[in-house]
């Protein structure tokens, strides 16, 4: 059910909103409790169970959030927008729009676009079609190499004076150890991020899904779950060398997990994210060559599904993140190896990731925090907490509205999901960015 608003009194002079009757959740804090929230000019001025004990004050904007949970709008580090240069696939209007629905206030946009986003015009480019057309925040990365061809390093150092807040080479891994370690040294010496997709190019090239039993039957071309933890160990000694940070995206196998796991308790600068699709999935769901199970990585076996389970459990894993990326239906009506990978996320990312919640494999502040904190933190950004000062950033969560996911509802201009029918608990009924509410269903 979505939240109720009113206004009370006439307003004037400062922007304020009551957001009462909720069940207030700060992850960074580990706050639960009843209570409302002040936000005064797109910022939180004040929050607890006390608050507007003794009434609203006039000229207020009201919201009633139903005994609802109210939270930090949900950080999404992992996004294709598809623009510059696919437009058909998705855009910045089209994705944020599906963001805010999702209860997403901001989004972190990969840079393997066309162009890619490896030069100071193109930054500037997102965030100016960001303010034209954008309906919750977006963040830049950059590309580490020029192109994201992997060899002729960026200049990282303007890339992220001009707003970039980390660097990846999106879909694609820094295969030459040699170049690695030169984008490890250059982060390490701006203080930068690295993050990297986990796949060993050689292992990988060519193969359609992860290997295995299933894919031997279907007799399609093969990537083994090897290519992602060599790619990591390799990494992880050259973060040992550099002392750079260092991310690894959407983890999705035991193996590489547990290195991680290894790198931390050595105190190295290490995290790293995962997504839905690679704890609610497993390479069954490929079924008779259903393309839109077709990702990068792999959809992995039951057996690695637990272990990311597992190492979301136990905090090993820190970020939860959508990947989404939209494809159209000439890249996914194909036959299976000549498909393109992803699948869409922004909408599903809550109801799917909060199915660990309902299941009791992980509690609702633990769980909330991957999705808040824990990405903010990461990339140095001020959303992402229930704090006075704080923007307000704001997510009204119903845990338990029980519905079907149907990629034909969804907003997203592409439609590839392999969710059709998925049975879901949960979502957001209302999100806010700031002074809008950019969404309430």
């Amino acid at each position: 059910m979505a939240p109720d608003s009113g206004h009370i009194g006439a307003g004037g002079g400062d922007e304020r909103t009551a957001y009462v009757n909720a069940r207030l959740i700060g992850p960074a804090s580990g706050l639960d409790t009843p209570g409302a929230l002040l936000s005064v000019n797109g910022k939180i001025a004040d929050f607890g169970p006390r608050l507007f004990a003794d009434g609203v004050p006039e000229g207020t904007t009201v919201v009633d959030c139903q005994g609802n949970c109210l939270a930090p709008g949900l950080i999404d580090i992992r996004v294709h927008l598809r623009e510059p240069g696919e437009e058909h696939k998705e855009t910045i209007a089209s994705a944020t729009r599906a963001a805010a629905a999702g209860g997403i206030t901001s989004i972190v946009c990969l840079p393997n676009t066309h162009p890619a986003i490896d030069d100071v015009a193109l930054i500037e480019f997102i965030a100016r079609r960001a303010r034209e057309t954008g309906v919750v925040k977006i963040y830049p990365y950059a590309a580490i190499t020029r192109g994201c061809k992997g060899d002729e390093l960026t200049e990282m150092g303007m890339l992220a004076e001009a707003g970039a807040l980390a660097f990846t080479d999106g879909t694609r891994a820094i295969g030459d150890a040699l170049v690695m370690r030169r984008a490890l040294s250059y982060a390490s010496t701006y203080g930068l991020l690295i993050v990297q997709h986990a796949e060993e190019p050689a292992l990988a090239r060519g193969g359609a899904m992860n290997e295995g039993e299933v894919a031997t039957r279907l007799g399609l071309p093969t990537i083994p779950a090897a290519a992602e933890v060599i790619i990591v160990e390799r990494d992880l000694r050259l973060v040992e060398l550099t002392g750079a940070r260092y991310h690894v995206a959407h983890v999705s196998t035991a193996a590489a997990i547990e290195a991680i796991r290894r790198a931390k308790a050595q105190g190295l600068p290490v995290t790293c994210d995962t997504a839905p699709q690679y704890f609610t999935l497993n390479e069954t769901a490929v079924g008779d060559y259903r393309t839109f199970a077709k990702l990068s990585p792999p959809l992995r076996s039951e057996e690695d599904r637990r272990a990311v389970v597992d190492g979301l459990k136990d905090g090993i894993i820190d970020v939860i993140a959508s990947d989404h990326t939209p494809q159209d239906q000439d890249s996914k009506r194909l036959p299976f190896s000549q498909a393109e990978n992803g699948i869409i996320g922004l909408e599903t990312l809550l109801p799917l990731t909060l199915a660990l919640y309902h299941r009791g494999d992980i509690g609702l502040l633990d769980l909330l925090a991957k999705l808040t904190a824990h990405p903010a933190r990461i990339l140095g950004m001020d959303e992402g907490r229930l704090e006075i000062g704080a923007p307000a950033d704001l997510v009204v969560i119903d845990l338990d509205r029980p519905w079907r996911i149907d990629p034909d509802r969804l907003i997203s201009k592409s439609k590839n999901s392999p969710f059709d029918g998925h049975p879901v608990q949960g979502n957001a009924a209302m999100t806010v960015v700031g002074r809008r509410t950019v969404f309430a269903g």
